[in-house]
């Protein structure tokens, strides 16, 4: 069974889908938005997957073969679309659609590390055979200060010093369920803040839960998987990437999951919508910037209430869309 894709029509009429169009997903997963996009764009048109995660490439293949040569798929970030899209032969897309965070399945399935619904090896990287750090190196070997600091950034942890002091003297911590277990010690309060937070693709929330039914490791695990695989460098580099892609008229789509990846969304959207970038007070504009994008609706999209009750894992999904200027437009 593949993981259920969220907001389907509505980011199909946020990207406007037409017949024949060019299309990019950057964060292909199973494909289920994909699906959705070629068969829209059909009888000729074309869908670029990308996706970090060579699991989820294989499964988008499997899935989406019937389509034959209108589905491109290839395993790669969105960061680095620029390349991916050039080894393909496409010059320019009609729509991007980027569904942040993760799918159900890298928590359910074993091997990532992700979850602490089980105990396996703390590892949370995408692509393990990319290299790179692990979080078990990152909780193992940065400073009690540098740990809390990243756990108060990206999981938006208010009791990240305590969770920091604790996991310090908890090491070595090799697992995902020792991690689980040195977090919730600190207790059924480790998970405060603002709803919304630490979830994922899917608006994953764990067993074991506390409060509004979060798991106290919630935001923690968050804060690393951020950490591990640069996942808001990757969107601040993306988004731009994305926005040189699109073709003048060409929509781009972003699904959100948590408070950090929407502010960095919305507050990109305003200043590619925008004109002047000028400090406010000076007389004369002097920075001669012209926006590049115009805004598909002021309000931000969420799901309808009958998805929410059918997939109750979309709740915290958030969708903005923005529309290629020409150049020199307005």
């Amino acid at each position: 069974m593949y993981h259920r894709p969220v907001m389907t029509a509505e980011a199909l009429a946020a990207l406007a889908v037409r017949a024949g169009g060019v299309y990019l997903d950057g964060t292909l997963g199973e494909g289920g938005h994909c699906l959705a996009i070629l068969e829209q764009c059909a009888p000729d048109g074309i869908a670029l997957g990308i996706d970090r995660d060579p699991r989820s490439v294989a499964a988008a293949q499997r899935r989406l073969a019937g389509f034959g040569s209108r589905a491109v798929i290839a395993q790669g970030s969105y960061a680095d679309v620029a390349r991916i899209v050039g080894e393909q032969g496409i010059a320019a897309v009609d729509g991007a659609l980027l569904d942040l965070g993760f799918s159900s399945r890298q928590v359910e399935e074993e091997g990532y590390g992700f979850s602490f619904q089980r105990d396996e090896p703390l590892d949370m990287r995408y692509d393990p055979a990319g290299g790179g750090v692990t979080a078990r190196d990152i909780v193992n070997d940065a400073g009690a200060g540098e740990l809390a600091d990243l756990i108060f950034r990206f999981g938006e942890e208010r009791r990240s010093r305590a969770i920091a002091r604790a996991i310090v003297a908890g090491r070595p911590v090799a697992t995902t369920g020792q991690l689980a277990q040195i977090v919730a010690q600190i207790g059924a309060r480790a998970s405060g803040g603002r709803r919304g937070g630490g979830e994922g693709r899917s608006g994953v929330r764990g067993r074991g839960s506390s409060g509004r039914g979060r798991h106290p490791a919630t935001r923690t695990f968050q804060a690393l998987r951020i950490a591990v695989n640069r996942e808001l460098e990757h969107l601040e580099t993306g988004l731009a990437a994305v926005l040189e892609l699109l073709a003048p008229g060409g929509r781009l789509a972003v699904i959100s999951y948590h408070s950090l990846e929407d502010r960095m969304v919305k507050e990109w959207l305003r200043r590619e919508s925008g004109v002047c970038a000028c400090p406010p007070g000076l007389p004369v504009c002097g920075c001669g910037r012209r926006a590049r994008l115009r805004l598909v609706g002021r309000r931000v999209i969420r799901p309808a209430a009958a998805e929410v009750a059918a997939n109750p894992r979309s709740r915290s999904a958030r969708l903005r869309a923005a529309e290629r200027i020409p150049d020199g437009g307005g």
